[in-house]
């Protein structure tokens, strides 16, 4: 096949053997994060994927999951490549039990992976971006049914964030959660917002988002932050790289207090 035109462009591979590599640690039946994370990225980051089974996207469902030894064998298995970061990518899995849970969770992909001090969640980056756009009270978008609300108005608001204002469609199916048009979530967010939210956060790593985020920032003239783009902006922030396209929102103008890996 060498030298066969196949139509395609040809691969960068200079820039693809020096880009920031992001490990992900992603659940088995989610579709959409690796998509948005791509569309944000220039050819100088590439995400890399090991996944879990969700069961269903209730509490007993999530816990399950984080339970499973699955999750340590998707971890050790990821971190095999060279990777600069690793990520877990789940916001409800990550918040689910509070914010001493996600740190813990962050201690465990430290030790399986042997990424010390590479490791975060998508919790995590949610608070740190929320933090650096000078968030306080949030208006909180969700797919999730009502106790999974509670767990996230519960962690945003021990954080500094206090939901102010929420929304759920109840959805329990992991790949339901996918299938929810971007317009929809665009009318969620605008609904949902209220004057004394400082920004407006859109929960769930399988619920479209990012190609709303510059018309509701227009929209409601105040920081939209999403889970996906949260969780990329703070992988990018970890290993100072600066793959980030342009139009995804303010959060890529603004800095994380946090030390670059390796440095």
């Amino acid at each position: 096949m060498t030298g066969q035109d196949t139509g395609r462009p040809a691969l960068p591979l200079a820039e693809l053997n020096t880009a920031t590599r992001i490990g992900l640690v992603y659940m088995a039946s989610s579709t959409l994060m690796e998509a948005e994370m791509y569309a944000m990225a220039t050819p100088a980051a590439t995400v890399h994927t090991s996944r879990v089974t969700l069961p269903s996207v209730t509490v007993d469902g999530i816990d399950a999951m984080m339970r499973s030894p699955e999750l340590r064998t998707a971890v050790e298995l990821v971190a095999q490549a060279p990777l600069d970061v690793l990520l877990f990518g789940g916001t409800s899995a990550s918040f689910l039990h509070g914010t001493a849970w996600d740190r813990m969770l962050i201690e465990h992909l430290e030790q399986w992976s042997g990424l010390a001090g590479r490791c975060t969640t998508t919790s995590t980056a949610s608070v740190a971006a929320l933090d650096a756009v000078g968030a306080g009270a949030i208006a909180l978008v969700t797919p999730y049914r009502q106790e999974v609300i509670d767990r996230a108005e519960r962690f945003f608001g021990d954080n500094g964030h206090p939901v102010v204002a929420s929304v759920g469609l109840g959805i329990t199916d992991d790949r339901e959660l996918a299938r929810v048009a971007l317009d929809e979530v665009y009318d969620l967010a605008v609904a949902t917002d209220i004057g004394d939210a400082d920004a407006v956060f859109i929960s769930c790593t399988n619920f479209a988002s990012v190609g709303a985020i510059a018309a509701l920032e227009e929209k409601l003239g105040k920081p939209v932050i999403s889970a996906v783009q949260a969780s990329f902006w703070y992988a990018l922030e970890m290993t100072g790289s600066s793959a980030a396209r342009p139009g995804f929102g303010r959060l890529f103008g603004v800095r994380a207090p946090v030390t670059v890996a390796g440095s």
